[in-house]
């Protein structure tokens, strides 16, 4: 039998691939008496003629959900990114809690964006240059590798790694990565010899879980093979930090990945709005989803299923 929908809470967990993650956070509604259902943004439209909900989304279209968690921003256009962020907007505004909201999401689906604020909120992040010209992200690069600098190129959107280029001398730039004309460079960070970097994990303004990635080159992105380990939560320093920067930027929750030169100073190098952490939580004692669950939950105004049955 259907369960009654009026009796529970409902969740649309965005998402065009839930996998591990998708699971993790199904299971950790469910043990909370809340049914959820995997949405894409793609599937979602605006329904403006006056007559029923005004944003229509699959799963829910007699009803919107209690809440919303964002797994995933599709790509796309410009355009189409922009529509997707409307809908997280639209939502918001009729009341539903949005979880990273939109906002949050704008200002870290960017690169660019992301270091700006970090500069601005005063939190350590390499020296870095957005630009729209070929010729000007030449010539920084130049200027860069010439001061005995290396420089990392990336794409503005994306995330574990991917489409990365590390540019050690004058030939490496032939590789520059570039996001539709618009190019990302960021003064490279020696570690030392073994290549790791760490990963903080933030719920309301906490650090939850931490943990250390070894590469397998100088990337270390569990996604292109880093190896983990637990990373002590008693190092304040690391913990302010990435707690610094996620309130920089104003998220809910949030990765962030540090990087600790070799005179072993922390600095910021990315937050991650719509983070990953499988390889977190297999070196974690905390259970992430159920944190990640328990804080969007305490922002949605229904009750858990269990909760109404006992009472009535």
């Amino acid at each position: 039998m259907e369960p009654n929908h009026d009796t529970y809470g409902r969740i649309a967990i965005f998402t065009d691939d839930p996998g591990w993650h998708g699971a993790r956070l199904k299971r950790a509604f469910a043990g909370r008496g809340f049914q959820s259902l995997y949405v894409s943004l793609t599937a979602c439209s605006l329904n403006l003629d006056g007559g029923g909900p005004p944003i229509l989304m699959q799963g829910f279209e007699t009803k919107l959900p209690d809440g919303a968690f964002v797994r995933g921003i599709p790509g796309g256009s410009l355009e189409q990114v922009t529509f997707y962020l409307d809908i997280l907007h639209g939502l918001q505004r009729l009341g539903i809690p949005v979880y990273n909201d939109a906002r949050a999401l704008e200002r870290t689906v960017d690169k660019g964006m992301t270091s700006f604020l970090m500069k601005q909120a005063g939190i350590p992040t390499p020296a870095t240059w957005v630009v729209n010209s070929r010729e000007q992200a030449l010539s920084i690069a130049r200027r860069e590798l010439e001061k005995g600098h290396q420089v990392v190129s990336k794409p503005l959107f994306g995330s574990q790694g991917e489409g990365l280029q590390r540019h050690e001398k004058p030939e490496d730039l032939e590789r520059l990565a570039e996001s539709n004309g618009i190019y990302y460079l960021q003064r490279f960070v020696h570690c030392g010899e073994q290549s790791h970097d760490f990963r903080v994990f933030v719920i309301h303004g906490k650090t939850v879980a931490a943990m250390r990635r070894f590469g397998l080159s100088w990337l270390n992105n569990v996604a292109q093979g880093g190896r983990c380990e637990p990373a002590r939560l008693d190092d304040l320093l690391l913990c302010r930090l990435a707690e610094e920067a996620v309130t920089a930027v104003g998220m809910a929750y949030a990765g962030v990945d540090i990087i600790r030169d070799a005179q072993g100073r922390y600095t910021v190098i990315e937050v991650n709005s719509v983070p990953a952490w499988k390889g977190l939580q297999s070196v974690s004692e905390a259970i992430i989803a159920d944190l990640l669950a328990d804080d969007f939950l305490s922002l949605c105004a229904i009750e858990p299923a269990s909760t109404r049955i006992l009472a009535q």
